[in-house]
């Protein structure tokens, strides 16, 4: 019989405890053994209890959620899902995840309960995830510090064999890209476009900051955007993000919520076989970090048709979901630690 996971709920709105409580206990494998309405009780419960995850409010009386992150991740580290309000915590949110928080779930702004209970099989699922991560390669993905971009890209070829760079990850994914994009320098010479699982109204703040650190332009994409060198792409949360090629041979950007039998929207299948659909063999997939199989339809397409596909190594990932299962479906050239991504990655495309 498959182990309970123990979750503590940290709350200060007693309907919203009783709610997130409800909705987990729709899952037979988790329990709710506590409730916390602060970070401060939340700290003291999770010294008795020993939950096995977190589901972390950020604005709370005496100690707020970022404050117990810190406090909480620096005696003993656990698997924290956020649940938040982007538009209003979304920083903050971002900010949870720089301190160690796993995921987040968009908290919705009306809290009447058909509301509250669309979240329930996301959060449920997220709650699974978190119980299955490595809190080591989660806090050393964090820690990580990217070293200085080169100033330019070493040319090894008079022509590159690779005309785009696309990228799939979930679950440790705002960490490692974090750690990733920096290390690209400004003249990298082909695009890069990213689906990376996060929930409605973080994409384009989660965008900005990693531009903030980046030598390339990174931005969340918008109908219509050129693809081209020394832009980075983010699919906004929501939508899919596919490319077309103009008739004047431009490649530009398509969001469209279709199609619908996705797990994800952003779907990392849907964005992978558009790109081997554009470019051909020209294309170098890269799948790293997450739970489930995202990704994994989209690298058998890419490999279809010429194109190269690496994926993160699991020693590196702090879920070894999507990466396992691209890697089990035969068409993985090859499995490389984060630290070592940037330079692969390289050295593939020029």
């Amino acid at each position: 019989m498959e182990q309970l996971i123990k979750v503590l709920v940290v709350d200060d709105s007693a309907f919203v405890r009783k709610m997130v409580k409800q909705m987990l206990s729709r899952s037979p494998f988790i329990e709710v053994v506590g409730a916390a309405r602060d970070g401060e009780e939340a700290l003291e419960l999770a010294a008795e209890l020993h939950p096995d995850v977190v589901t972390l409010d950020m604005i709370m009386p005496r100690l707020d959620g970022l404050g117990f992150l810190r406090e909480q991740m620096a005696q003993k580290p656990l698997p924290v899902v956020v649940i938040s309000i982007a538009s209003e915590r979304g920083e903050m949110a971002l900010e949870a995840l720089d301190l160690g928080a796993v995921d987040f779930v968009q908290k919705p702004t009306a809290l009447a309960t058909d509301k509250i209970n669309e979240i329930a099989g996301e959060l449920i699922e997220k709650v699974k995830s978190a119980a299955a991560i490595s809190m080591s390669h989660l806090q050393k993905a964090a820690a990580m510090e990217p070293p200085p971009a080169v100033t330019t890209a070493p040319r090894r070829r008079a022509v590159t064999q690779t005309d785009i760079v696309v990228i799939g990850i979930s679950t440790g994914g705002p960490q490692a890209l974090k750690y990733l994009i920096p290390q690209f320098p400004a003249d990298f010479p082909t695009p890069i476009a990213i689906v990376l699982h996060m929930p409605l109204g973080y994409t384009e703040m989660y965008a900005q900051r990693l531009d903030a650190v980046s030598p390339l332009a990174v931005t969340e994409a918008r109908e219509g955007d050129v693809v081209e060198p020394g832009r980075v792409l983010v699919a906004p949360a929501g939508r899919h993000l596919t490319l077309r090629r103009r008739a004047d041979g431009v490649v530009v950007t398509h969001l469209d919520k279709r199609p619908f039998d996705t797990l994800h929207r952003p779907s990392v299948d849907v964005l992978f076989r558009s790109s081997a659909d554009v470019y051909g063999s020209r294309v170098l997939g890269v799948v790293m970090t997450g739970m489930g199989s995202d990704g994994e339809k989209g690298a058998v397409w890419i490999k279809a048709r010429g194109g190269a596909v690496f994926t993160e190594a699991e020693e590196t990932c702090v879920v070894y979901g999507m990466p396992r299962s691209v890697v089990e479906a035969g068409v993985s050239d090859q499995a490389i630690p984060l630290d070592k991504m940037a330079l692969k990655i390289m050295e593939e495309v020029v």
